[in-house]
């Protein structure tokens, strides 16, 4: 028998935004988007009735903030899991969204490739969890169990004119995900720009090192470059 998806709501006080979020959900092996709303008190009052897994909040809500319904849920006895994804990034929210709880916070603007990383690694730790007799955890599985919700550190570099973080994040995440070194039409093809873009970026991090250039000849003998990650 297939494992049951994630049930997961969409709360987001732009409907543009919650309907695209919804389809990056949809897009996602294990997920299945049960409800979309646009308000604390919409979400408050579907989580009391449609059983979620997850909850994708934004965190500035036409109504109230997603701190405030965090609290409310709590109050309320529910457990279920809360990933922010909000353009809220100042210190005082981040902290008192973990202290309720949250256990991914996506600030806006992100990559699709973030996006599905951070469900990716929700979803393994989910099952994870989920396998695990009902019986106390060893310290090895509770931080196994934690190490797969904490993503990789993002590199810090000097970003020129011309540079997106976006972007950046998005050819970071699929050249650690290649397997052998990738050219930049390698690279072009998987995330939908322009070869000129992504070899502008690969070589923007192998200036920096993390990523490692190497030459390959094709047929006319002229050299094209490969890379390979090789950051944190």
């Amino acid at each position: 028998m297939p494992d049951e998806p994630i049930r997961t709501l969409i709360v987001d006080g732009d409907a543009r935004l919650a309907e695209q979020h919804g389809s990056y959900v949809d897009q996602i092996p294990g997920f299945a988007v049960i409800g979309i709303v646009h308000s604390g008190a919409e979400a408050l009052e579907f989580v009391s009735r449609g059983h979620p897994h997850l909850v994708l909040l934004d965190f500035l809500l036409p109504d109230t903030t997603g701190v405030e319904v965090c609290r409310t849920m709590r109050f309320r006895g529910s457990t279920l899991d809360i990933i922010a994804v909000t353009s809220a990034s100042d210190l005082a929210t981040v902290r008192a969204a973990l202290s309720y709880g949250v256990v991914q916070y996506l600030v806006k603007p992100f990559s699709l490739s973030t996006f599905r990383d951070r469900l990716h690694r929700f979803a393994t730790a989910h099952r994870q969890l989920a396998a695990t007799s009902p019986r106390h955890l060893s310290q090895g599985e509770v931080d196994r169990a934690l190490a797969v919700l904490r993503p990789p550190v993002a590199p810090v570099v000097d970003q020129p004119k011309g540079v997106s973080s976006a972007t950046l994040d998005s050819v970071v995440a699929q050249l650690r995900a290649e397997t052998v070194p990738a050219s930049a039409e390698d690279i072009a093809a998987a995330l939908g720009v322009s070869r000129a873009t992504a070899r502008r970026y690969l070589e923007h991090l192998a200036v920096h090192r993390l990523a490692i250039r190497t030459h390959r000849y094709g047929r006319s003998g002229r050299p094209g470059n490969l890379y390979r990650w090789q950051g944190a």
